[in-house]
């Protein structure tokens, strides 16, 4: 009940009272139903109503409203989208979510009553494909919260056409998208950002094909980055940038080059209106290095370079920016055998190389960098003759010879040929070591190979240019030791390094089927020489002739003959010995000088040979041996040969098998196993 005597105290009259009461508390008041108005006073303040409030003041960093009855209320400055606008008298709708708190004070929300507004005008205004303007809030479960007036939610899937890394970098950016769903029951609207850019690209994508051409210079965005290249939105329409497309020079990635969201001009390279394709480029915009290197890098042309790429085939050479050639393994280095180029240079290193080779069509520079250091092997010959000795260290053996250190850098190759003159070698390792030195001669110098030949053995004589074939001749009876057993004879070691061969058919008279049965190994014979072939280096031997010999020593005695010597290899008599040559001699020292006739070994003087051991030699008749060579006359006295004798004379007429008749495969093996020098 209003007391108007006292509002009287203050000069007022009723008339003004009932004015400042009609218009603050309704008509209701002045007939004094005041519990209408105390109803519907009661009935606005329960929590969820939304209440038009007056800002009357801050408090710290709330805001204080009053919402009517003379309550009041705090609002965090924070619900407020612009701080500046909580000034004192404005009116402002608030949500009542508690009419008194802990503290005793209204809870009001400023927040929740704009939402509520806003979702009342979307809901009236827009509906589902409609364009909306709104803020990104936060990144949620599944997408994004917007802020369009109230929160609406964005699925990551919808947030562009291609789906970025990271949505959150759209935290607090203003984003146009397109209604998709509004459902009201719920309160929930969900948009899309990726249908809204389509429908625009669409239009755009269809003004720019119908302007776009190859040779055009246009500004895009680079959306996105892969290995192989990078996307540029045009404007409408993605085209791809290559990796190769970017730069003249070496890229590793093009990110090293791009950024995300960058704005690049490109060149348009292609356009494929059908699959609606577009090729750019950024390297185009400038000249290519390749146009003027014939110019620049004419064959032959010295210049420095930065290593970029190693291979195991050679190395990449970095000459200008996007100008590179190759420098093949084998122009690294004149000496150096190389497994792999990272052993002589590495990643960044500058060289120094020389240009061997252009090919300007594929682009393809070939250099060399051992071109631009002295060739070792062009002084090799000068510094290294043939004919010199050079002393050496063993680097290596193999199967096939041994490698020796000619200087630092150069190898030549020893041969197990040319090791010894008389020695069977079969492996390297029979005769040196790795790291030995050893000095040996130089056979020749193959420039254009890079090759050396060395010899061991040419430091000596040869033997069997005159050693041999001096202290050797056909028809000594020599003493041998029995080294090697095989199917078509013997070999025999006539001394050190040195053999001969006991063919099967000069073992015995009677036919032998396996010598193993008449002789074993390392038994001591004296055998006849039949031939020295100074060509092929063989010694032919013969047993049997050692024994027709003493057989006819025992029945007579025959003077002395001039020499001579008769075909078959066979000296006259008075030629006999069993004299050996020195060892020093196969190894090249001077020949010992031949001792007189009278020093002769007791063993060389005891052994006559009769005329009919002359014609034994299976290889010349009495004919051809008297029309060669005149023969002494035998005495008168000459006694009755026997029938022994008269045997063996006709057994003399008759070819026999020798080393030389011997079939094709004895033959064969015969070479194999005779020769003293391997082949």
């Amino acid at each position: 009940m209003v007391n108007k005597n006292i509002m009287r105290q203050f000069e007022v009259s009723d008339e003004q009272i009932d004015r400042f009461l009609s218009e603050a508390l309704g008509p209701e008041v002045i007939q004094g139903n005041m519990d209408a108005v105390v109803d519907d006073a009661i009935k606005n303040f329960s929590p969820g109503s939304l209440l038009t409030g007056t800002i009357i003041g801050r408090a710290g960093d709330d805001v204080v409203i009053e919402v009517g009855l003379k309550s009041e209320g705090l609002v965090s400055i924070s619900e407020f989208d612009d701080p500046e606008e909580a000034t004192s008298g404005r009116k402002v709708e608030v949500i009542l979510e508690a009419v008194e708190s802990d503290t005793g004070q209204v809870v009001l929300s400023k927040r929740k009553a704009d939402r509520l507004r806003g979702w009342e005008k979307l809901v009236n205004t827009c509906s589902e494909g409609d364009m909306i303007t709104g803020r990104v809030m936060r990144k949620i479960k599944g997408g994004l919260l917007v802020d369009v007036g109230v929160p609406v939610f964005l699925p990551a899937s919808q947030v562009d056409i291609r789906r970025p890394s990271d949505i959150g970098s759209f935290i607090g950016k203003e984003i146009t998208a397109n209604i998709l769903k509004i459902d009201t029951e719920r309160r929930n609207i969900v948009i899309s950002r990726r249908r809204f850019l389509e429908d625009q690209r669409s239009v755009a994508k269809e003004k720019l094909f119908k302007e776009i051409q190859p040779g055009q210079i246009r500004k895009g965005t680079v959306k996105n980055i892969a290995d192989f290249g990078a996307f540029v939105d045009l404007g409408g329409v993605d085209g791809l940038l290559h990796i190769t497309d970017m730069s003249w020079g070496r890229i590793g990635h093009p990110s090293d080059m791009l950024r995300i969201d960058e704005e690049i001009e490109v060149m348009v390279l292609s356009v494929d209106l059908e699959r609606e394709k577009i090729g750019l480029g950024l390297k185009q915009k400038t000249d290519s290095p390749w146009s003027q290197v014939l110019t620049k890098y004419p064959a032959g042309t010295r210049t420095r370079g930065t290593v970029v790429n190693i291979m195991s085939y050679g190395v990449f050479v970095k000459l200008e920016e996007g100008l590179e050639g190759l420098v093949h393994i084998s122009e690294m280095s004149w000496t150096k055998r190389l497994n792999h180029p990272s052993e002589m240079v590495s990643l960044g290193e500058d060289v120094d190389v020389v240009v061997l080779g252009t090919n300007k069509e594929k682009q393809e520079i070939s250099l060399g960098m051992k071109q631009a250091q002295d060739n070792p092997w062009t002084l090799i010959s000068q510094k290294h003759p043939a004919g010199s000795v050079i002393e050496g260290r063993v680097r290596n053996l193999t199967n096939y010879g041994a490698f020796i250190e000619v200087e630092e850098g150069i190898d030549g190759l020893l041969h197990v040929s040319d090791m010894s003159w008389t020695r069977r070698i079969t492996h390297p390792s029979e005769i040196l070591k790795k790291g030995q030195t050893v000095k040996c001669m130089v056979l020749n110098v193959d420039q254009e190979k890079s090759r050396v030949g060395l010899g061991l053995k040419q430091l000596t004589e040869d033997p069997w240019e005159r050693a041999i074939p001096e202290k050797y001749v056909p028809g000594q009876i020599v003493q041998g030791k029995v080294v090697k057993i095989t199917t078509f004879g013997v070999f025999l070691e006539l001394e050190p390094e040195l053999e001969g061969l006991l063919h099967i058919s000069e073992l015995a008279d009677q036919k032998v089927e396996n010598p193993n049965d008449l002789l074993s190994m390392g038994q001591e014979l004296e055998v006849k020489i039949l031939r020295v072939d100074v060509e092929d280096r063989k010694i032919g031997l013969s047993l049997k002739r050692v024994r027709w010999a003493e057989e006819d020593a025992q029945g007579e005695q025959v003077s002395s003959a001039p020499a001579r010597q008769l075909r078959g290899g066979l000296h006259g008599p008075g030629d006999l010995g069993s004299d050996l040559i020195s060892y020093s001699v196969l190894s090249g020292s001077s020949p010992a000088e031949q001792p007189p006739a009278d020093e002769q070994p007791a063993a060389a003087q005891s052994q006559p040979v009769t005329p009919a051991e002359e014609q034994l030699e299976p290889e010349v008749s009495a004919s051809e041996a008297a029309a060669e060579s005149p023969q002494p006359s035998e005495p008168e006295d000459k006694p009755v040969t026997d029938e022994r004798d008269t045997a063996d004379d006709a057994a003399s007429d008759q070819p026999e098998s020798n080393p030389a008749e011997a079939p094709d495969d004895a033959a064969g093996e015969q070479k194999d196993e005779s020769s003293p020098s391997p082949e």
